[in-house]
């Protein structure tokens, strides 16, 4: 297992996300066969397993109540290793190429209001403080630029062109892309950039730090973002990826093209971004109340 994560990480450029995924995923099916084993007397080598025990291993997963995009992810993983032991010579064939994850329920990404977005990103509801500064600016990049919480926690000092007013954010499998800013943001930018010069005085090269000059984690980043969400009364999800969302919303709302909406977001595939077309639905509904029945 140790050459197929090197290859996943040098190879495959995976994110260190997607990697501890993988070794996750692949640890909880050999403790399932560690369990069958057990159970049946049997021992299941690589060379032994097949689509029956594969299938009663997402059985076993959709009945611990996992949803259908987190037992598809898993099997894409087991899908990945055995494609690896097959070009590695370790098997001839793969044990089962045909077999498919349940069928995903399509569910429609949660947002805001562009009403309740600006009263909770309003300047008067944050601390003036240090990290009252940066927490207001993270929320207000998550939702101005629609960039990943692992890509923000990412951000280096150099990726941040204040002339060219362009953030550069390293996506997924590495991949890099620019996405512009406006003004108001780049005042922002300044204004915690000379906040954190003053107050932490941090040589490091991450762009959002914590009070010790260390680069902030995932963790706090999500805990501020769902702290500040909580003031939107009947918010279901209260997550950086919801402020995503809500930037994709926007965009499309307001007439961007679908093509251009994907490039900010940094999606590989169209289809991944048409999902937001259909909480646009609330436009479509303004329209139509131009027509003579929906005025009675």
């Amino acid at each position: 297992m140790r050459l197929f994560i090197e290859y996943l990480q040098y190879e495959r450029n995976y994110s260190v996300h997607t990697v501890s995924a993988y070794i996750n995923d692949l640890c909880q099916f050999v403790s399932f066969l560690e369990k069958k084993e057990a159970l049946e007397g049997e021992s299941f080598p690589v060379d032994r397993v097949d689509t029956d025990i594969v299938r009663q291993w997402m059985m076993g997963l959709m009945k611990e109540s996992l949803s259908s995009a987190s037992v598809n992810r898993k099997l894409s993983a087991l899908h990945s290793f055995f494609k690896y032991l097959v070009r590695q010579g370790v098997l001839k064939k793969h044990p089962f190429p045909l077999l498919s994850g349940p069928k995903k329920v399509r569910v429609l990404p949660y947002f805001i209001k562009e009403k309740e977005i600006e009263e909770a990103l309003d300047e008067k509801n944050f601390a003036q403080d240090f990290e009252g500064i940066r927490n207001r600016l993270m929320l207000e990049m998550f939702y101005e630029t629609g960039i990943r919480c692992s890509e923000l926690v990412g951000i280096k000092n150099t990726d941040v062109d204040l002339e060219a007013m362009v953030l550069k954010v390293t996506g997924k499998r590495n991949k890099q892309r620019l996405i512009p800013f406006a003004a108001r943001l780049k005042e922002m930018i300044i204004n915690y950039t000379n906040v954190r010069a003053r107050d932490i005085g941090t040589e490091s090269s991450s762009f959002f730090v914590r009070k010790d000059g260390r680069s902030v984690t995932s963790a706090i980043v999500y805990y501020a973002v769902k702290k500040k969400l909580s003031d939107i009364p009947m918010l279901s999800k209260r997550s950086p990826h919801v402020l995503r969302h809500t930037f994709a919303t926007s965009m499309l709302n307001d007439g961007a093209e679908i093509s251009a909406v994907r490039n900010l977001l940094g999606h590989s595939s169209l289809a991944s971004t048409s999902v937001y077309t259909h909480v646009t639905f609330e436009e479509l509904k303004k329209v139509y109340n131009a027509h003579p029945r929906a005025k009675k």
